[in-house]
């Protein structure tokens, strides 16, 4: 696959991006490389999408969510949304309602089964049925600001049990926003820094059973995790360090947490999308390194900036090879 490799992050503020991983194709301990017959966690299993505009084809795809049946919903740089199945089938598309501005860079799904899309560069979170249908009167945002409810740069929204949402941007005021199940501002916190609880490039949310929202704080280089029942941010634990050993982290992009990290458990795994060093690092809830996968290149098993993961209800982990223009499944 070939395709225009760049060495910078895609943000306004030309954040200085990593430089090529060269991490073993699978790793699980300290112990090395594993070859492509290694464990359950990281085991290449398809390849699939090649580059181009048309209905199927990809062009830097920038984030993805699975749905209830499994269909893969993807957004990339043209910008559509297409979804696929888990062997690359494609089922439908659409595209969002302006890009002049910039493209979408995150996806979620609500408690509702619906389809929440970062319009990033509109700054706004916009509602779509799962057959692209625009349900405009569940928008959140739309005004640039630094005021509540006001946006900067949207890069991801998630919903908790509860109902609530959780919104995150960058900008000149990195931060993450909270509402209400009728979409009604309720708290505000972060700020531009590398301090914890501060933010630079909030990229990725998601909101466990126990309502702790996770964060991949990009270009810090690290996760945070925080708890807001008490109606303040808290927060509870952060970790990672800037570098490409096993364990280290370069602009973490992504965050997929497994069914017992979901359900509160200590005994959980969390997943990390490198796009700094091009590969996919397994942790505990705790941060302590368990595995990783995935080296910079263009054969099968390598990745190039990839941007996402998600996993399906089989366990396959499907991972954005972004730069590839391409989806990898793995089986874990």
């Amino acid at each position: 696959m070939s395709g225009h490799r760049s060495n910078t992050v895609l943000s306004r503020r030309d954040f200085v991006a990593a430089t090529a991983g060269g991490a073993c194709a699978l790793v699980t301990g300290t112990s090395g490389c594993l070859g492509p017959s290694g464990p359950q966690n990281g085991r290449l299993e398809a390849v699939w999408g090649r580059r181009g505009r048309s209905p199927g084809r990809l062009n830097k795809p920038r984030a993805i969510a699975i749905d209830k049946d499994d269909l893969l919903y993807i957004v990339d740089f043209t910008p559509r949304i297409q979804v696929f199945t888990g062997d690359g089938k494609f089922v439908r598309g659409w595209q969002p309602l302006v890009s002049t501005n910039g493209r979408p860079s995150g996806l979620a799904f609500d408690n509702d089964g619906n389809l929440l899309v970062a319009d990033t560069h509109y700054f706004r979170v916009l509602t779509y049925t799962p057959h692209g249908k625009l349900l405009a009167d569940r928008t959140i945002g739309g005004t640039c600001g630094v005021g509540d409810g006001e946006f900067q740069f949207v890069t991801d929204a998630a919903q908790d049990s509860q109902g609530n949402y959780y919104v995150s941007q960058y900008g000149n005021f990195d931060r993450i926003q909270k509402f209400s199940p009728a979409r009604k501002f309720l708290l505000s916190w972060g700020s531009h820094g590398s301090e914890p609880a501060q933010f630079l490039r909030p990229q990725k949310l998601v909101v466990d059973r126990t309502g702790l929202v996770w964060v991949t704080d990009a270009c810090n280089h690290r996760v945070q995790v925080f708890d807001t029942a008490s109606g303040q941010a808290k927060l509870v634990k952060t970790w990672g360090e800037p570098g490409t050993a096993p364990g280290q982290l370069r602009y973490p992009y992504d965050i997929l947490l497994d069914n017992a990290a979901l359900a509160g458990q200590a005994d959980g795994c969390v997943y990390l999308c490198e796009f700094g060093n091009h590969r996919v690092q397994k942790f505990t809830t705790a941060g302590e390194f368990l595995g990783l996968w995935g080296e910079n290149g263009r054969g099968e098993g390598q990745l190039s900036q990839p941007w996402g993961i998600a996993r399906d209800s089989q366990d396959r982990m499907f991972v954005l090879d972004s730069y590839n223009h391409r989806v990898q499944r793995f089986r874990l």
